[in-house]
């Protein structure tokens, strides 16, 4: 069969993002693939990253968050703590409103490797049911606290109808280290179908608020695109 010019660059831009995300799941991230190839490859020559947001919803910081994605015309995926979730309702419903993915990050971030399996159970099931209050859908991806993951994780998830996501590039926002070191950890690491970690909540989150415009214009700048993970 005779490939025209322009399917071949297409297949080519599909082929270089998978290529990276297989690379992310070698290096130990477990990212959720895109629906569609179209998507894979996306409008930026296959230079898709996922910027992703843990441990909110946060009143102070999640706003903040928003306001910069919606200035640059950028969705990403929020993996919410449930607990957050109920003390915080009207933030979890504005970031889906907003066109965000809201995944599911537990009720109250515990190691999942060491629950019994009712507790596991009780920690997505809960989760699931604030988001699902507040957004209208039921998160089809979990993301373990700390990373924490092991086959029975996985196949506690799996049974609950969970995918598990991690991640690929990692600044440890969480630790404060600095607004530039926030910066440079992310634009130095990043590759296409890079699944970026960083955080909207469980603490002081200004460094991260502060990184995020310049992490973003630059990617832009850089040719890279932006989507969601998990629908």
């Amino acid at each position: 069969m005779t490939v025209r010019p322009g399917r071949r660059t297409a297949v080519g831009r599909i082929r270089t993002a998978i290529g990276a995300l297989v690379v992310a799941l070698a290096a130990g991230a477990a990212v959720a693939l895109p629906a569609t190839g179209a998507e894979a490859a996306g409008a930026n020559g296959g230079k898709v990253v996922y910027l992703t947001f843990d441990d909110g919803p946060s009143p102070a910081y999640t706003p903040k968050v928003l306001a910069t994605l919606a200035r640059y015309g950028v969705r990403a995926t929020f993996f919410e703590i449930g607990q957050n979730v109920a003390a915080h309702p009207s933030v979890t419903a504005q970031v889906a409103k907003q066109g965000h993915s809201v995944q599911n990050h537990s009720w109250s971030h515990p190691d999942l490797r060491k629950l019994s399996a009712a507790a596991f159970d009780a920690q997505v099931a809960d989760t699931d049911r604030a988001i699902r209050a507040r957004t209208g859908r039921t998160p089809s991806c979990l993301r373990p606290p700390y990373g924490a993951v092991n086959s029975t994780v996985r196949s506690k998830a799996a049974a609950l109808g969970k995918q598990v996501v991690l991640w690929s590039v990692d600044p440890a926002d969480w630790s404060r280290p600095g607004t530039a070191a926030i910066r440079s950890r992310v634009l130095d690491n990043v590759r296409p179908g890079s699944v970026v970690l960083m955080h909207d909540g469980g603490g002081d989150r200004s460094q991260t608020v502060a990184a995020l415009p310049t992490i973003i214009s630059t990617l832009k700048a850089r040719g890279y695109g932006f989507a969601t993970l998990c629908g």
